[in-house]
């Protein structure tokens, strides 16, 4: 028997503000409001607020949390600074992946930030990873999360707090009140826009959103879907478990090389990581623009010549390039920027080329 979607402290705005309400990972969440086209732009040219609240966070504490941490995680918790977040995955022993995810740390504690979909899955994991000396706690629950995104961000959000929202560097945070809230204000987003993460009480969610689009007013602020959210997410070639990743995937052969630091002591999945690398990688994600007019989508296969090489992981029409964009797994052979590849459209074999990411410039700093 399937459980009903629970609603996030924002269903009644969504609803208010004509979205497209659809069940995803458990909540009934809005997909689209004016358009993805209207909204995406929005984000890119001014600012957009997004209803992240079905994302999952878990608290780490005890004097064991940081060792706890860089055994399940491959990126280096101990580099970490107070204040500062980390963009990181979780393994299997094979090498796949788990979960992306992002870890702060607190002056006493840490807190993980994991996909809503995979919640239970990652908990459990973490539970079965757990060593002497660690506490975890999931307050998914009771934390809302709203996202600010776009170059306006950091003008509508100053308006409500006192906190010097410039001096918070890329990917850090403070706790503080904004809006007469107390929340974690974070420098976070999966946009590849400057913007602000806002962890915060979920009885205040309501209030919180009416404070924020008050304060935007004037600069053209959007409630943002999940659509956009996802064509955002692909212009910049960040992630998304389920589609580009999942147990199936390596971080290496993923692009995510740079978080996976192999020098560090022992963790879950270093060992098959380092023989993979040690071997090479057989395939690659990749960034590919079409060339003919049309528009890819999650598993259609990639072709050279008259070989079926990979797989469409994501794929979409770019709304800030206007042409069709995707990422797809493709035998390494064929990754170099400028091949030109074949994508299989409904039994169309239309002409896309390989390109290097990201398809936009990112403008978070």
């Amino acid at each position: 028997m399937e459980s009903i979607p629970q609603k996030t402290p924002f269903y009644n705005k969504h609803v208010a503000l004509g979205a497209k309400i659809v069940p995803f990972a458990g909540f009934l969440m809005p997909i689209q409001y004016s358009g993805i086209m209207d909204e995406h732009l929005a984000v890119r040219n001014a600012v957009g607020v997004f209803d992240v609240t079905h994302m999952g966070e878990f608290i780490v504490t005890g004097s064991a949390a940081e060792k706890f941490l860089n055994k399940i995680t491959v990126n280096d918790v101990s580099a970490l600074e107070i204040g500062q977040v980390q963009y990181s995955a979780m393994c299997y022993p094979d090498g796949g992946i788990v979960d992306d995810l992002l870890v702060y740390r607190f002056a006493d504690h840490y807190m993980m930030v994991v996909n809503a979909s995979n919640i239970e899955k990652d908990f459990d994991w973490a539970q079965q990873n757990l060593i002497e000396g660690v506490n975890l706690k999931n307050i998914s629950g009771d934390t809302a999360l709203l996202a600010i995104q776009g170059p306006k961000s950091c003008d509508v959000l100053q308006k409500l707090t006192d906190v010097v929202l410039k001096d918070i560097p890329f990917y850090h945070f403070t706790e503080g009140s904004l809006a007469g809230f107390d929340m974690i204000i974070s420098r976070t987003g999966y946009t590849g826009e400057k913007g602000f993460e806002l962890y915060h009480d979920p009885s205040k969610g309501a209030e919180l959103w009416d404070k924020i689009f008050a304060a935007g007013r004037e600069f053209g602020i959007q409630p943002i879907g999940l659509g956009a959210r996802d064509t955002l997410r692909l212009e910049m070639k960040y992630c998304l478990y389920g589609n580009d990743i999942d147990k199936t995937t390596n971080p290496l052969e993923a692009g995510l090389g740079w978080i996976t630091k192999l020098q560090k002591d022992d963790f879950n999945g270093k060992a098959e990581l380092l023989r993979i690398k040690e071997a090479g990688l057989r395939r690659k994600l990749i960034a590919f623009e079409m060339i003919d007019r049309a528009i890819p989508r999650h598993g259609y296969p990639i072709i050279v010549g008259e070989e079926e090489v990979g797989i469409v992981t994501s794929g979409t029409q770019s709304p800030s390039l206007n042409t069709g964009i995707g990422l797809g797994y493709l035998a390494s052979e064929h990754t170099k920027p400028g091949t030109e590849i074949l994508i299989n459209i409904r039994g169309r074999k239309l002409k896309a080329r390989v390109v290097k990411p990201p398809f936009v410039p990112p403008h978070t700093i």
